[in-house]
């Protein structure tokens, strides 16, 4: 609604300006042999800004910025190069250099800051071309990750202070989920969208779709793709996929795994150390009882074959742990046990 106002602001102002200047008595040639046309095209020349501007809705601020420092810089050089060239350059040729160098100069300019403007930062006073994301770099989540759905209660607690970056191809792999015809894969499907939708709801978080073009990636499996674009932003991928975790600390990309977070969030337990636990189930073993605790960790008890469905307390044998979660192992405590 502003930026409708101030269009049609600036046609009001526009059409003033020219009739009061096509009403002029000096009028210059060809304007003052037939005004109302004069009138017209001047109107539609105006009126070019307007029409580029509803043409091309998305902006990114670097880019105009680098055009029109791009622009400043080289007719600045151009100016520059010809004042140390006046001595040397005589005659006819002057008008010629000053030509190339108007030409050329701002062109290099231009196509230069557009080329490294995601690669470092063109400082002038107060500005800069790059856009200062929260927490220095990008987080780019992955389908787990948004599947999984931890992630949104994480970025509640406000604890990472980052963009975080929904990739195109990977919305458009959750959507190919949900589509599915296998129930339980559908559901998964739309609980990453419903993630998706309470993430972008969420005021405190700063949260981008980045777009890619179909034929970026052709070929590629998602995860690669996920990879080089981790590269390109500069970021770093969440996920708590073992696999995408181990192809991109391979090639030198820095991962979050939702489970190695959880896990160092979990409390710890030493062995020796008793838990009450109530044995749930049979174990894979003959004699094992398998129970939980409050945090979702498993806890494998060698004799608890026979305690299924009851309460016990449980003394600390060892504890495995790695990205795909954490175990426990234990035993009932014996008659000499303290």
């Amino acid at each position: 609604m502003l930026l409708f106002l101030i269009r049609v602001i600036y046609a009001m102002v526009c059409v003033g300006t020219i009739v009061t200047f096509v009403t002029l008595d000096a009028l210059p040639e060809p304007f003052g042999s037939n005004r109302v046309t004069s009138f017209i095209l001047l109107l539609l020349a105006s009126q070019i800004v307007s029409f580029l501007d509803i043409l091309i809705p998305q902006k990114r601020i670097d880019v105009v910025s680098a055009i029109y420092f791009g622009l400043l810089i080289g007719f600045m050089l151009s100016w520059l190069t010809n004042l140390a060239l006046s001595p040397v350059v005589m005659g006819n040729y002057r008008p010629i250099t000053l030509m190339l160098s108007n030409l050329i100069l701002p062109y290099l300019c231009v196509t230069l800051l557009l080329q490294t403007r995601d690669k470092f930062r063109f400082i002038i006073p107060y500005i800069e071309f790059a856009k200062e994301v929260r927490g220095g770099r990008p987080y780019i989540l992955d389908t787990s990750a948004l599947i999984d759905g931890r992630i949104a209660d994480v970025l509640e607690t406000k604890i990472i202070d980052a963009e975080i970056v929904i990739p195109s191809f990977v919305l458009q792999e959750l959507q190919d989920i949900a589509d599915s015809s296998e129930k339980l894969r559908r559901n998964r499907g739309r609980r990453g969208l419903d993630v998706v939708s309470r993430l972008q709801s969420n005021t405190n978080i700063e949260v981008r779709l980045h777009e890619t073009r179909p034929e970026e990636g052709k070929g590629q499996s998602v995860d690669q793709r996920l990879v080089d674009l981790a590269k390109e932003l500069g970021g770093a991928v969440v996920t708590n996929d073992f696999n995408l975790n181990k192809v991109a600390s391979v090639q030198g990309v820095d991962v979050i795994n939702l489970n190695d977070l959880a896990n160092c969030l979990k409390p710890k337990h030493l062995p020796g150390e008793r838990i009450s636990l109530k044995i749930v189930r049979p174990g894979e073993a003959s004699g094992q009882g398998v129970g939980y605790l409050d945090d979702g960790t498993m806890v494998v008890c060698e004799d608890g074959g026979g305690m299924v469905g009851k309460e016990s307390e449980i003394i600390v044998k060892s504890v495995l742990q790695s990205s795909a979660g954490r175990m426990v192992f234990g035993r009932l405590p014996l008659p000499g046990d303290r």
